[in-house]
């Protein structure tokens, strides 16, 4: 219900119990029919099982594209429950806004998320942008019932904020010049959308907005570029969603763009400005506020040569125990430097201008040709995608991930890497699922043995006269596994693969 099913964001569905170790080939497995859509679909496709659509029960998936269209689709058929216009009279999805990273339109970009127990049926939320006939930019979140697509609320809500600059004066959010690319959040009855700009043009900030979502009131405003004069960074991690532990901190990490080198008092940017960075945001008291950070040490050069941080996803880990019986808390993320960065949430790092010593690891160069993807997490290893790189597993063994990886894919995966997924039964039949972009080829679907990547189960060339293809490959996609499915979006729809004997 929610980008790589929780908060944690560790991408595993523990629930699977259809889909094997030994079922999962091509002869037993593959494509079983393909939803199409109006448009590009770039969020994850969602998920519900048992839902009850007027007199019927169905398995639900949920799609959203960028010509602002969500569709409810039955799983099983490939039947169109509802379908769902986001646009008002007289407005269109909006235009690429002259930036080649999401085009030719933008609507609907980054994952919804759903709360089942929310109003009458349960509630999916959207964040949508599009441009009316005065030529006026909109971003707007949707609130709808997940039976029918009706909006509630009385939404959607027009999202606008401000926040202070250190100077003086205001920064206000201008709808045409942000798009809302990661994920959305739902935290203890809120809505967070994280915000970046298309292409690093200014205003080149990074928001955080966040709404109540049984009023769709907005409650909280973050920026963590408020004084860096449109200098970033804001917020992409590549479609992978906001972070969040048991007690309410929401964590990011941030895109090149200016981090004060000078610190206060407490160890924090002396402006606020928060370039290249993993963000720990406390929630507490109805206001939003950087309570920890790591930066690292030459992030001005990283930021310089956009190598940054803000290409890739956060993951947090499970409690692990190190080896002196310490139990500890932490979250990895990587970007385009190549390093793997490993930090204690309990006490992230934040900035020493020598070195990245004062972290819990760093495996410099672990990630060949750089992040721009989300990794998973299963039963005790950290799974990720490198672009031009092997599907990496590391093994983490007294809360420290092994230098190397412990088993790799035999394939390399072109830009943008891939975002792996898991399904298990437990901790049995451990399967990572990959998307492959294949560039402006066919997309494909791959599926490992977690314990041995070296171990391919499937993909979808293996199957004489292409009965798995399903289209072009889209970037930033990461497979959506449930009830023995595979949902994987393209540029024109979502393919469906399970059992086909």
């Amino acid at each position: 219900m929610t980008y790589k099913n929780d908060v944690a964001r560790t991408g595993q569905n523990l629930t699977e119990s259809v889909l094997t170790l030994t079922n999962v080939t091509s002869s037993s497995f593959g494509k079983l029919r393909f939803l199409p859509t109006d448009g590009l679909v770039d969020a994850q496709p969602l998920y519900l099982s048992a839902l009850t659509v007027g007199s019927n029960t169905h398995d639900v998936v949920f799609v959203a594209t960028e010509n602002d269209t969500a569709y409810a689709f039955d799983s099983d058929t490939g039947t169109v429950l509802w379908q769902k216009s986001l646009l008002p009279s007289g407005e269109m999805p909006s235009d690429d806004r002259g930036c080649g990273q999401v085009t030719p339109t933008i609507g609907v970009t980054s994952t919804p998320v759903i709360d089942r127990s929310a109003g009458a049926h349960g509630i999916i939320y959207l964040v949508a942008m599009s441009i009316d006939a005065s030529q006026n930019y909109h971003q707007r979140l949707h609130a709808l019932d997940v039976t029918t697509g009706a909006e509630l609320l009385n939404g959607p809500m027009e999202i606008a904020a401000t926040y202070p600059a250190a100077a003086g004066g205001l920064n206000t959010f201008d709808a045409g010049s942000y798009e809302e690319r990661a994920g959305l959040l739902l935290l203890n009855g809120v809505i967070y959308t994280t915000w970046t700009s298309h292409c690093d043009d200014p205003p080149y900030t990074g928001w955080v907005i966040a709404y109540n979502s049984s009023t769709l009131a907005q409650t909280a405003v973050l920026n963590v570029a408020a004084n860096s004069a449109g200098g970033g960074p804001s917020i992409w991690m590549a479609g992978g969603g906001p972070a969040a532990d048991s007690s309410g901190n929401v964590y990011v990490l941030t895109a090149n763009g200016v981090f004060d080198t000078t610190l206060d008092a407490n160890g924090f940017p002396s402006q606020g400005d928060y370039g290249n960075s993993f963000l720990k945001i406390a929630t507490g008291g109805g206001a939003l506020s950087v309570a920890d950070y790591f930066t690292m040490y030459n992030e001005v050069d990283e930021s310089n040569g956009d190598v940054d941080l803000g290409s890739g996803g956060i993951l947090l880990l499970p409690d692990l125990t190190d080896s002196g019986g310490t139990t500890r808390q932490l979250a990895v993320g990587a970007g385009k430097d190549g390093n793997l960065y490993v930090v204690n949430r309990a006490s992230m790092g934040k900035f020493n201008a020598s070195d990245n010593n004062q972290i819990w690891q760093e495996l410099s160069g672990a990630l060949p040709g750089g992040i721009w993807s989300t990794p998973a997490w299963f039963n005790g290893t950290v799974y990720y995608g490198p672009v031009g790189s092997s599907l990496l597993a590391f093994k983490v063994t007294n809360a420290m991930l092994g230098s190397s990886p412990s088993s790799q894919s035999a394939i390399t995966f072109g830009y943008p890497g891939t975002a792996p997924a898991i399904s298990a039964n437990g901790t049995a039949n451990g399967i990572v699922w990959a998307y492959e972009n294949a560039g402006s080829g066919a997309a494909v679907l791959h599926a490992y043995d977690a314990g041995n990547l070296a171990t391919e189960l499937y993909n979808s060339t293996q199957a004489a006269g292409s009965r798995d293809a399903f289209g072009s490959g889209n970037k930033f996609i990461t497979p959506t596994i449930a009830d023995g499915k595979v949902f994987a979006a393209t540029t024109n729809g979502v393919a469906v693969f399970g059992l086909i004997n």
